[in-house]
């Protein structure tokens, strides 16, 4: 086993022990590069358990998007 396939191998593992421990588990995603990676390793460690939802934030939450 290469080196790489090892770290997604202990990473797979670590997201599947967090996602037992709750009920709901979340993340978050912000289309940058290590959260790309971290959606194709949650995508190996959860599915077909789990599901990618896109929220558009600033569409639903004045918050976010006002100019102040």
């Amino acid at each position: 086993m290469t080196h790489l396939k090892q770290l997604e191998a202990e990473s797979i593992h670590i997201i599947r022990e967090v996602a037992a421990e709750f009920a709901n588990p979340v993340m978050m995603y912000s289309i940058g590069k290590d959260s790309s990676v971290m959606l194709h390793l949650a995508r190996k460690s959860l599915l077909p358990r789990y599901t990618a939802i896109p929220v558009d934030a600033c569409r639903h939450h004045v918050e976010v998007s006002r100019d102040d």
